[in-house]
């Protein structure tokens, strides 16, 4: 399964000042996948370390954290030959053993010339509490579930994902290769974007299989809640967790804590609310009332939305089955927007941007800004062909932006100053923007 992320890793062998590296990313984004994959493609050899299968590697941590002691300790333990620039080594799941996790500094001084991964499923819980960890010392990286792009490639559609890769001129796609990217988009949205999910269709095109799946990893998540969250939070992060269906189900989707227990505060919840996002589990989107650069200086933080990592994990929580999303009908109307804003939520993530959203004192609201090349622009998302856009038209007139833009399942267009851009095609949108007068 190919991951974009690749390229990345790829890119950090190849620096002259490179820093040990620190992957995060939620449970079963595939973060070990990707590092033995890439420990194979681009090395001579790996030497793989998961501390919370073999606790015993700790000990190798234990006492001085001499690095040519602890090469050498590796190289007996794991019965491997380590040669600087020809071997990888992992340390997975390394928030189980500190003292690895704080050795990262010291390979980094002493031994830069090795080469070294650290990832671990809660490492954004682990780092957020570890003070001694010595942030300027490594480099991050984030593993997110699959694209949409990501899907298309693991779906073999080559010459389809060369074709979306390579398209970076406004004007609509022949119909029915529109129509064949709005079946596979359909099929994403149930499917989502969890690596063992994706294999599972692509493999069997079960949906009741890939649904058994992604039941799976929540209960997974829920075990992770009992195991390792603070025991005065568990609960609350059940119900902040539990409550993220119904929460976008409402029309304002606002995040409301009375809705997680009658008289709910704030205070109550925030320890709980900022463990999944650390854990990387959930996307927090603050409201802007004045979109100007930077976006997180003008966002008021305390009122928000919430969306899942994965919009397929959505679809299991809310127990959408793939009739509905695939065919729809009458009563998912109301839902069917959540799902699609979550989607889109996850793939701006993906692609780099922070998520605010715009709203006027009840007047109008968008559901995401965007700040791409020091301008703004508004993003609004629509579930279906309607072509209303009051509240972008508000938007507009308010602070006259260089575009405004609309995402739907309509066909790619420029209409005077709304560029229409096809839910499946949001990857591609900072490609859009960037090429400026010469595309818009």
């Amino acid at each position: 399964m190919k991951r974009k992320i690749m390229e990345k890793l790829c890119a950090w062998k190849a620096q002259q000042t490179r820093k040990p590296l620190v992957l995060m990313g939620a449970r079963q984004v595939g973060k070990t996948f990707v590092l033995k994959k890439f420990g194979e493609q681009e090395y001579k050899n790996t030497v793989y370390l998961n501390f919370e299968d073999n606790p015993k590697l700790c000990k190798l941590f234990e006492g001085s954290l001499n690095t040519q002691a602890i090469l050498k300790a590796l190289s007996i333990e794991m019965d491997a030959e380590i040669v600087a620039g020809k071997t990888l080594i992992i340390f997975d799941e390394v928030q189980e053993c500190p003292n690895a996790l704080n050795s990262l500094k010291y390979f980094c001084e002493n031994s830069p010339d090795q080469h070294i991964v650290a990832a671990g499923s809660l490492l954004g819980v682990k780092l957020s509490n570890e003070k001694g960890f010595p942030v300027g010392k490594v480099q991050f990286l984030t593993l997110y579930p699959l694209s949409f792009l990501e899907f298309l490639e693991a779906l073999h559609k080559a010459r389809l994902t060369t074709f979306f890769s390579e398209l970076n001129v406004i004007e609509p796609l022949p119909e029915n290769l529109h129509e064949i990217l709005l079946g596979h988009f359909k099929e994403y949205l149930f499917v989502g974007g969890m690596p063992e999910a994706v294999a599972e269709y692509v493999n069997t095109q079960n949906f009741s299989k890939v649904r058994e799946i992604q039941e799976a990893i929540l209960n997974a998540y829920g075990l992770d809640f009992a195991k390792h969250a603070p025991k005065d939070q568990i609960m609350k992060i059940n119900l902040v967790w539990k409550s993220i269906p119904n929460q976008l189900a409402k029309e304002n989707k606002k995040f409301i804590y009375s809705a997680l227990r009658t008289g709910g505060r704030a205070k109550e919840f925030e320890v709980a609310l900022q463990w999944l996002i650390e854990a990387g589990l959930i996307h927090k989107v603050s409201v802007v009332t004045t979109p100007k650069i930077p976006l997180s200086a003008y966002a008021d933080f305390n009122i928000f939305k919430i969306y899942l990592l994965d919009v397929g994990l959505l679809g299991a929580m809310s127990q959408l089955s793939a009739k509905t999303l695939l065919y729809e009908n009458e009563l998912f109307q109301e839902f069917k927007g959540a799902i699609t804003e979550n989607f889109v939520a996850q793939e701006l993530v993906h692609s780099h941007y922070s998520l605010f959203y715009w709203s006027s004192e009840g007047k109008a609201e968008i559901d995401f800004v965007i700040e791409n090349d020091e301008l703004i622009y508004p993003l609004e998302v629509k579930s279906g062909n309607s072509a209303k856009k009051k509240s972008l038209r508000v938007y507009g007139d308010l602070y006259r932006p260089k575009l405004l833009i609309r995402t739907s399942p309509m066909n790619l267009k420029k209409d005077g100053d709304i560029l229409n851009c096809p839910l499946y095609f949001i990857e591609r949108l900072r490609s859009l923007l960037k090429n400026g007068d010469s595309c818009l």
